[in-house]
């Protein structure tokens, strides 16, 4: 096995039950997520070797936290326990036309308030094949930005490959923030995931496709991709896409580039349970099959294959097996109970 390192703040999720609104809720589901531990359980679950970096308070909630991410067997040996608070955010889940709504409380948080000097990331990459960041992380302070900026440069020194998921959050930090940061970081990493939402916001390439309409447009895709190749050099560039017919049903697919060549998935229609953690899913099955010598081709459809079986999970997580998804992959997608 490959040990892959993930980097990112994990937080409690609060739910209103079902689709209530936020202000007709008198209780809410409570779980914890956050984009890199999400790519972490799913990758453990694939039965990879997996070490997630964050920082969290030492009380009962941020021992929630790693209980949950332990049981999945994730590895939390160099978390950092620290701080005042873990940070928050309330999900109300969207239905038919009404969007999903985050709001964020994590301002204050112990990961936010990390320090420069807190992570010792020539010991953390000891016998890492592999680092895998968020845009999120970078977003949530600037020593943050800088902490993200010094450990690609101690993977790099180590060979390790470096992904990011570019991860765009409006509520986070400004675009032109998150292209100054972003662009320093994009010097270092191998794998680029992102939409073509993202590639807008932060790089400023545009595409044709509106996806709200669910028109896709596959050569403004290609032209996004290899814009992406061309400035920063990367060796792989993979984006999602999504066709929003409404908040419960999606058309969704991946296309990957090499550099040489173009390679789109199969779309599948999805009836979404819960969309959030959806790319990040995603992520972790790229990273697993490409980690496990996929052809770019087969781990795009792996990665979308697992993707599309996570929105149809409660929570942030993936909870889904390596055989569950190869078995989509050969055709076991209608859903009949299996006994």
């Amino acid at each position: 096995m490959s040990k892959i390192v993930l980097f990112g703040e994990i937080m409690l999720r609060l739910t209103p039950e079902g689709y209530n609104r936020f202000i007709q809720s008198d209780k809410f589901n409570v779980t914890y997520g956050g984009s890199e531990s999400n790519v972490a359980v799913s990758l453990s679950n694939f039965g990879e070797d997996t070490d997630f970096i964050t920082k969290l308070p030492k009380n009962e909630i941020g021992q929630g936290a790693l209980n949950l991410v332990r049981s999945f067997g994730v590895g939390i040996n160099n978390v950092i326990r620290d701080g005042e608070r873990i940070g928050i955010y309330f999900l109300e889940k969207g239905a038919s036309q009404r969007p999903s709504k985050v709001i964020y409380d994590r301002k204050y948080s112990s990961f936010s308030e990390s320090k420069f000097n807190e992570f010792d990331w020539d010991k953390i990459f000891e016998g890492v094949k592999w680092f895998h960041f968020s845009g999120i992380t970078p977003a949530l302070s600037d020593v943050l930005a800088e902490v993200c900026l010094k450990a690609c440069k101690a993977a790099k020194r180590k060979n390790i490959t470096v992904s990011c998921d570019i991860n765009y959050r409006k509520n986070l930090w400004s675009r032109e923030k998150a292209n100054k940061i972003m662009t320093k970081l994009m010097d270092y990493v191998d794998i680029c995931i992102c939409n073509e939402e993202d590639a807008e916001d932060v790089f400023g390439i545009e595409s044709d496709s509106n996806v709200v309409e669910g028109n896709l447009n596959y050569d403004s895709y290609k032209n996004v991709a290899k814009t992406i190749i061309d400035k920063f050099n990367c060796a792989l560039v993979a984006i999602t896409l999504r066709k929003s017919i409404s908040a419960n049903d999606n058309g969704w697919s991946g296309m990957i580039y090499d550099g040489d060549n173009y390679y789109f998935s199969k779309e599948y229609d999805i009836h979404i349970v819960d969309r959030v953690g959806g790319g990040d899913s995603f992520s972790a099955g790229l990273i697993y099959a490409l980690l496990n010598n996929y052809s770019f081709e087969d781990a795009l459809d792996f990665a979308v294959a697992a993707s599309s079986l996570k929105q149809s999970i409660e929570g942030d997580f993936n909870l889904v097996s390596l055989e569950e998804v190869n078995k989509f992959l050969l055709g076991e997608k209608t859903g009949r109970i299996q006994r």
